[in-house]
């Protein structure tokens, strides 16, 4: 099918939820410019205390280092705290959200320790390589070998190598939704379902004007992100960094595909989900019209991040 970049989605703005409108309240001015990414990771690093609560308790946690195209790279893995050592669990392969430019294993901690207790899984977290030091394809290239090291390790892991997912919030749901591109045609790996939280699929993408500022992720934030990920301009049609512009998405797993209003990406979050149920694909799309993009990642500030957890647990647990 020829794919088109013009898309008629728009959200449609109501009020940020109350807590919503209390973030923003507190952050900063905004800089003139956009931060040095050693400022940004920084940034983000002494924000985490006040944005996420105690660490919830699961079974087991433990990292290894995994090879990859550009070099070993780590991830996390947990268990549930209700799951039983030796049983066979379910996995998603997780990435971090942070615009391929900040984030790591510690800033989506508490995101994976929930998943996992929430859905009685396990979760591999993923720790691939940041622009711009590493630019397109560096981030893809470890998310599909990340992805793969599970399967072929899924015995010591004691995971079942036919139920695994991929997921992501943001920059991380854009590499969840190229790794299920990547692997659909793989003679072994059959993904069960991908878990889209606010992912960025359309490099190319003009951003509704309503979101110059005011919201936690402005235009100008997600245009320094793409510039920083992938500089080469005539990549950002490439499927491996825009999914959308794959020429089908028909035989793609199913997927879950949660949206924010108040966010630049919600329209081609909107999008992509059209796509892929025209195509052929069973998408349950999850909205929080008065959230903003990062509040999964945030439940202490914004708790309905509780909520959209619980739908990930119960969507994995339907689709396991």
């Amino acid at each position: 099918m020829s794919v088109a970049s013009t898309v008629t989605f728009r959200a449609s703005l109501g009020d940020m939820d109350p807590e919503s409108s209390a973030y923003m309240t507190l952050q900063p001015p905004p800089p003139a410019t956009p931060p040095t990414p050693e400022l940004a990771r920084e940034g983000m690093r002494r924000a985490r205390p006040f944005n996420q609560p105690d660490l919830p308790h699961v079974a087991m946690t433990r990292e290894f280092t995994v090879p990859g195209k550009g070099g070993a790279f780590q991830v996390r893995y947990y268990r549930g705290n209700a799951t039983l050592t030796d049983d066979a669990l379910p996995v998603q392969v997780y990435f971090h959200g942070g615009g391929w430019v900040i984030g790591d294993l510690d800033s989506h901690d508490w995101v994976c320790r929930a998943v996992a207790n929430a859905a009685n899984c396990a979760v591999v977290s993923v720790d691939y390589r940041l622009a711009p030091e590493h630019v397109f394809p560096a981030a893809f290239d470890d998310a599909v070998a990340a992805t793969r090291w599970v399967f072929a390790n899924a015995a010591m892991l004691k995971i079942d190598p036919e139920r695994i997912f991929v997921g992501g919030d943001s920059a991380g749901g854009n590499l969840a939704a190229t790794v299920a591109l990547a692997l659909r045609d793989d003679a072994h790996i059959k993904l069960r379902a991908q878990v889209l939280t606010y992912p960025i699929v359309d490099l190319t993408f003009e951003y509704d004007e309503r979101f110059e500022k005011g919201v936690a992720l402005n235009n100008g934030g997600m245009r320094d992100f793409i510039d920083k990920y992938v500089p080469d301009v005539g990549q950002r049609r490439d499927w491996r960094c825009s999914p959308f512009f794959a020429q089908s998405l028909k035989g793609l797993p199913p997927a879950l595909i949660i949206l924010a209003g108040f966010d630049p990406l919600y329209d081609e979050g909107e999008a992509y989900a059209a796509r892929l149920k025209a195509e052929g694909v069973p998408v349950t799309v999850t909205r929080f019209p008065g959230q903003m993009h990062g509040f999964l990642s945030r439940p202490k500030l914004l708790p309905k991040s509780l909520d959209a957890i619980a739908g990930i647990a119960a969507f994995v647990e339907s689709h396991a």
